[in-house]
């Protein structure tokens, strides 16, 4: 019954979903998608009702060619007020283009694992803290907030399993750079909602929990369970990639991000608020997945075009 009453009690909250199919879920599709369709894609999202999107990534084209056309993008899209447009940079050098491309907005990342670290932004964990403490003082004087990515919270394709208390160190480490919310990454999809407590359980004593945020890839098919896990434990904040899009093109394995339409379907059904059109983020998501070229794996999406189908044939 306790619960039941726990459920119950998530009615009329509002929970923030954050958008991060533009990056994150294009990031590592094969078929380079044109800054045209990626504008398009953008203001299709800003359309649906989302508060926050994080539309590109400031990184060398070399390693991430699908993000070569960050300036451009953050130029192009039609920014609508109140929604928080962001972009991930990896340096200094990173968040001074995408300020010069009029993103107010930014984000950062480093891992809880060294090996998925090195992979990923070529630094050790403190080289690339000591990095970001430069691009917290620099954003502090242009008056830019920055979020930070925790990867490899729950595993590491390297490493394997990922000790709590260096999560929690970690998690700490962020916030106090300056960060305002750390968004704890299951990278390659491992967690389960076991897991999703103990860790919250741990994080909490140290930092508020309306600093945290959840990124959940489905690999295992358990991130809408962690997500209700994160909410029973008073996370508000989750991160969701329009259709299931996208992965980490350095963590083996991986499969595509957490479904929005997964997730607002089921936070839809708790009673709870986004702020968010269903039916608008379908075709925002329609519209990207012809460009990419093949289906997305949401499962409300091959739910709802099953039923389509069956209606068609009624």
């Amino acid at each position: 019954m306790g619960d039941a009453h726990a459920l119950r009690t998530l009615k009329g909250e509002t929970v923030t979903v954050v958008e991060v199919g533009p990056r994150d879920g294009l990031q590592n599709e094969a078929t380079l998608v044109s800054t045209a369709d990626k504008v398009a894609f953008v203001d299709r999202l800003s359309d649906a009702g989302f508060s926050a999107i994080e539309v590109t990534a400031f990184v060398s084209p070399r390693w991430v060619p699908q993000m070569a056309d960050a300036a451009e993008v953050a130029t192009a899209i039609a920014k609508r007020s109140g929604v928080q447009y962001r972009a991930l940079v990896p340096n200094l050098r990173g968040f001074e283009r995408a300020l010069a491309a009029g993103i107010r907005d930014v984000t950062v990342v480093t891992a809880a694992s060294e090996t998925f670290n090195r992979k990923n932004i070529n630094q050790a964990v403190d080289e690339s803290l000591a990095e970001y403490a430069r691009v917290l003082a620099r954003a502090r004087v242009e008056g830019v907030p920055i979020r930070g990515y925790l990867s490899t919270a729950f595993g590491c394709p390297y490493e394997g399993p990922v000790a709590v208390d260096t999560v929690v160190r970690r998690t700490r480490d962020l916030l106090e750079l300056g960060v305002y919310e750390v968004a704890v990454s299951d990278t390659i999809g491992v967690a389960h909602p076991g897991q999703i407590v103990e860790l919250l359980e741990a994080l909490m004593p140290h930092v508020p929990v309306t600093s945290l945020a959840l990124h959940l890839h489905d690999t295992f098919g358990t991130a809408l369970a962690n997500v209700l896990a994160g909410l029973v434990c008073g996370v508000r904040t989750f991160d969701a990639s329009a259709g299931g899009l996208g992965g980490c093109p350095y963590a083996p394995g991986a499969a595509g991000n957490l479904g929005t339409e997964d997730l607002l379907y089921m936070l839809d059904g708790l009673g709870m608020t986004t702020g968010i059109s269903a039916a608008r983020l379908r075709e925002a998501t329609t519209f990207i997945a012809a460009r990419v070229g093949h289906a997305l794996p949401s499962r409300v999406l091959q739910g709802q075009d099953a039923h389509s189908r069956s209606d068609r044939l009624k």
